[in-house]
């Protein structure tokens, strides 16, 4: 079963081992979020630790009313947010693929090296926040529009509004490009 589609059945029972599934499973997604938010990358491995934490923390308590990947996309998005505060409305999230690289390769920086090499990101950058979170959290981590409702406490309308409002947008940015580099030819 892919990742994404895994519920709370899925893993132990016992936090400490659902831990391990968990960060096994889920850390480079966490990891991912929490850079595309912050664009800094030990902030980044600092939020992906609180997330893991919380969710152990949260285990048992966690009723699988969603896939385990909304409820840990929720919690990396909500630590983000208050990580971030004011600055993460005012600043543009950061592109993963300008963190720094290690000299070791893991999956973090394999999952952060395919972001990097898809040019729709860089027009992704360009629009506002609220745009550019929709449009992240359903492609680029496959989240339906109601398990985006779910991680950044939105209604569905909402999040369904937005990502229809952004596709235009960066339609318009990749339209708006190809029709200056036509022109400089």
């Amino acid at each position: 079963m892919p990742a994404g589609l895994k519920t709370k059945d899925s893993f132990s029972q016992d936090p400490a081992q659902a831990l391990e599934q968990l960060m096994e499973s889920f850390g480079a997604i966490v990891m991912r979020t929490a850079y595309f938010y912050t664009g800094d990358r030990h902030l980044a491995e600092d939020i992906s630790q609180e997330v893991f934490l919380r969710a152990y923390r949260n285990w048992v308590a966690f009723r699988g009313d969603s896939t385990v990947k909304t409820w840990l996309t929720a919690i990396t998005v909500n630590i983000c947010r208050d990580k971030m505060g004011v600055r993460m409305f005012t600043e543009q999230p950061t592109d993963p693929a300008r963190m720094e690289s290690d000299r070791t390769i893991n999956v973090e920086d394999e999952a952060l090296e395919r972001l990097r090499k898809s040019e729709v990101l860089q027009y992704l950058l360009r629009l506002s926040l609220p745009y550019q979170e929709v449009l992240y959290l359903y492609y680029y981590l496959d989240l339906s529009t109601r398990e985006i409702a779910k991680a950044v406490s939105s209604p569905e309308g909402t999040v369904r509004n937005r990502l229809h409002r952004a596709r235009e947008l960066l339609a318009r940015e990749m339209n708006e490009e190809a029709e200056t580099d036509v022109g400089h030819r």
